[in-house]
C-alpha cells in the first residue's frame, strides 16, 4: 500500500470515529435534557397539587368561618345597637 493510500484510510477512520463519537455524544447530551425536563414537570405538577390542596383547605375553612360570622358588616357593632 501506498504513503497516501495510508493516509487517506487513516483520515476517513479518523473521521468516521470522530464523527460516531460526536453523534453518541450529541445523544447522550439530549438524553439528559429530555429527562431534567420530566424531572422539572414532575415538581410542578407536586407543586401544584400542594397549592391545590392549601387552596382547599382555605376554602373550606372560608365556608367554617362563614357560617360562624356575619360578613356582610352586621358584626358586633350591629347587635349592640339594635
Amino acid at each position: 500500500m501506498s504513503t497516501a493510500s495510508k493516509l487517506t484510510l487513516a483520515g476517513t477512520s479518523l473521521a468516521a470515529i470522530s464523527t460516531i463519537f460526536l453523534v453518541h455524544y450529541g445523544q447522550q447530551n439530549e438524553k439528559a435534557a429530555m429527562h431534567a425536563g420530566v424531572v422539572r414537570d414532575m415538581e410542578q405538577q407536586r407543586v401544584k397539587r400542594e397549592r391545590q390542596a392549601e387552596f382547599e383547605m382555605q376554602k373550606q375553612l372560608e365556608e367554617e368561618y362563614r357560617k360562624m360570622q356575619t360578613v356582610d358588616g352586621e358584626g358586633e357593632e350591629g347587635k349592640s345597637k339594635g
